[in-house]
């Protein structure tokens, strides 16, 4: 198996899994992202060195890519930008990133003999702001309206923000590599994942980032709101799909599903502020602003197809995933701290603010 991206929150975890299960794994990475560094040291001592590094860039690194396809069975492809706020102030980065990025890792498994699986991780933000989805305010979330309960697949894509753009590129060529060259793909349309390893920032990986603010006493700012609604996956339950999904790749190669926590781990940033404070004693202080552009009021998976064709469906509650999150990020707090500790506001911060003064983009609400 080939992890693109195996240094990062989901990769990690990922490629311990799959060591364990047996696979031989290589994790390709730039290590650009802090944080990177030590997970790869974790994950070393935890699985005594049984997966190999490749320090490489998928946007440069073709030759190196095509390499490594030769020799795999899987591609798990990973390595993205993966923040909307971060897309708004580069979009260049961006772009390349994630729809050049995997295009040059399509054209290494199109190119391979060995003809590799390949799993790619999109997102619910191909969907964009979901202005045709009716919704209603209530006094902590905001609720879909006429019995809607989630998202499905047969929602039309509407890229909103540099991010969903280029991840919507992606997400279209990797489906459509399926069709035209016959590759096993499949793709993910993730919708929020949390989980140990995850070191959340202000514009992205939001679970992890309030829990981390609480623990080192740091404000955080709300975009919008704070009625804001999405579903919570924790990551091993999205593990554990992604290896459904090679069992069954002659099943369901070629196929889109959405990936979430569903209908039952659902929290607004509000009712998650509240839980922090009732149930671990976590107290933010936190100021509001414009709400980011293409922002979903509330995005639900709807989890049908997965369950219909992977036979898989959450198993970790909203809940004890927050309570597992937190105690892993206790257990790792003073390593942490070294990444937020006293850390001052990003230029990507600073610049965001600039743009969503000017923005106009507010919530949809019927």
């Amino acid at each position: 198996m080939l992890v693109t991206g195996g240094a990062g929150f989901i990769g990690v975890n990922a490629v311990r899994h799959f060591v364990a299960q047996g696979w031989d794994v290589t994790i390709f990475d730039n290590f650009s992202r802090k944080g990177t560094e030590y997970n790869i040291e974790k994950l070393t001592n935890d699985c005594h060195g049984r997966f190999a590094v490749v320090r490489g860039d998928t946007r440069r690194d073709v030759h190196a890519l095509r390499k490594l396809a030769e020799h795999t069975d899987v591609i798990l492809h990973l390595a993205a930008q993966v923040a909307v706020t971060t897309s708004v102030v580069d979009p260049q980065t961006d772009f390349d990133c994630n729809a050049l990025g995997t295009f040059n890792v399509l054209e290494a498994a199109r190119l391979s003999t060995a003809r590799p699986i390949l799993l790619y991780a999109s997102t619910n933000k191909v969907y964009g702001a979901l202005e045709d989805v009716p919704v209603q305010e209530l006094a902590q979330r905001y609720a879909f309206t006429g019995g809607r309960t989630g998202v499905s697949e047969a929602q039309p894509l509407d890229f909103h923000s540099p991010y969903g753009c280029s991840k919507g590129a992606a997400d279209q060529y990797v489906r459509d590599y399926a069709r035209i060259y016959g590759l096993k793909t499949v793709v993910f349309r993730q919708s929020c994942i949390y989980g140990p390893h995850q070191m959340g920032i202000e514009d992205q990986g939001w679970v992890a980032w309030f829990l981390i603010a609480g623990l080192f006493g740091r404000p955080v700012q709300i975009y919008g709101d704070g009625k804001q609604v999405r579903d919570l996956l924790y990551v091993d339950d999205l593990v554990a799909c992604y290896e459904r999904a090679i069992e069954r790749i002659d099943h369901v190669a070629g196929k889109v599903f959405n990936l979430g926590g569903g209908a039952e781990n659902t929290l607004s940033l509000l009712e998650f502020f509240s839980l922090l404070a009732r149930e671990h004693s976590l107290t933010l202080t936190s100021t509001f602003a414009p709400v980011r552009p293409g922002d979903q009021p509330i995005f639900v998976s709807d989890n049908s197809a997965a369950l219909r064709d992977l036979s898989w469906k959450p198993t970790v509650g909203v809940h004890e995933g927050i309570a597992r999150l937190l105690e892993w990020l206790r257990a790792h707090q003073r390593d942490l701290a070294a990444f937020y500790d006293g850390r001052k506001e990003s230029m990507v911060t600073r610049a965001l603010r600039r743009v969503l003064r000017s923005s106009r983009t507010t919530p949809q609400s019927a």
